[in-house]
């Protein structure tokens, strides 16, 4: 995805969550906290896990303050444990009272995403399959999430709707078939201009042969299918096209799909029920 517009989705972001936030001013530490006095925070860890968001939580500061100075102990991507300190910020008191909070949100929700992220990725090991998010993320968090999804160890599906065509059952369903449906997506990108992957999910094995018989697709999703048949799938397919595994898919499960010899496994929970990983922002 374009730099530029990742970073204008960031600082959307960042406005709207100081918006809601701050509102007209925060009151609790504009009336007790001089405007002149300065000090320093610690991010102080509190749960073993992944670390990600250094780098956002960074740009929450300049945004708010460009006088913060950060200092980074432990960047993005790195295992941590309770005690650790990650970053220090120094600066006046009454920004890092009103930055806390956006912070430690941003923080807390990428880092666990990212731990969960690296579970499901170190039980993957050993196998060629990687592990996919999907759109099931939190609305105006995506990039974030997504980002948090790699810092893990993990693949992007799909940022959104405009990178990617992705025929899923309802658009098979309200084209008229899996023929119909790919046909007129390969016009569409034909006529558009536009160069974009081709992705059909199919939901049992006469639908994978009608894909297999036209062809004109970049991957294949399998559906709901038991990893028995995953495996059949997967020698049917026979390297034609990469192969996807959705749906239903645990933690418990997930190596049995992966040693089927599918390309990826999509996992909705990586993003959908996160807990944040549990960390503070402590005067020092």
């Amino acid at each position: 995805m374009d730099e530029k517009v990742v970073k204008d989705l960031i600082d959307r972001l960042i406005d709207l969550s100081f918006a809601e936030d701050i509102g007209d001013g925060d009151h609790t530490t504009l009336s007790c906290i001089p405007a002149d006095a300065m000090g320093k925070s610690k991010l102080l860890i509190k749960e073993e896990g992944i670390l990600a968001g250094i780098e956002v939580a960074k740009e929450v500061f300049r945004r708010f303050d460009p006088e913060m100075k950060v200092t980074v102990y432990i960047n993005d991507g790195a295992h941590v444990k309770p005690g650790d300190v990650a970053m220090v910020v120094e600066g006046k008191i009454q920004s890092l009272l009103q930055t806390e909070r956006l912070m430690l949100n941003i923080m807390q929700r990428m880092s666990g995403i990212a731990t969960m992220t690296n579970r499901y990725v170190k039980r993957l090991e050993g196998t060629r399959t990687r592990v996919l998010d999907t759109r099931k993320t939190t609305p105006g968090m995506r990039i974030l999430e997504k980002m948090a999804v790699k810092i893990g160890g993990g693949v992007n599906h799909r940022i959104g709707l405009f990178d990617m065509i992705l025929l899923k059952d309802n658009h098979v369903d309200f084209a008229g078939g899996i023929d119909k449906a790919i046909l007129r997506a390969k016009e569409y990108c034909k006529e558009k201009g536009k160069d974009l992957k081709i992705e059909i999910e199919v939901r049992n094995f006469d639908e994978l042969q009608q894909v297999l018989d036209l062809g004109g697709v970049d991957r294949i999703m399998l559906d709901n299918f038991t990893p028995e048949n995953t495996r059949k799938a997967v020698e049917m397919v026979g390297g034609r096209y990469e192969i996807e595994s959705s749906g239903g898919i645990t933690y418990d499960t997930l190596r049995d799909y992966a040693e089927c010899g599918v390309d990826f496994i999509s996992v909705g929970a990586l993003t959908h029920s996160v807990k944040g990983l549990d960390m503070s922002f402590k005067a020092c």
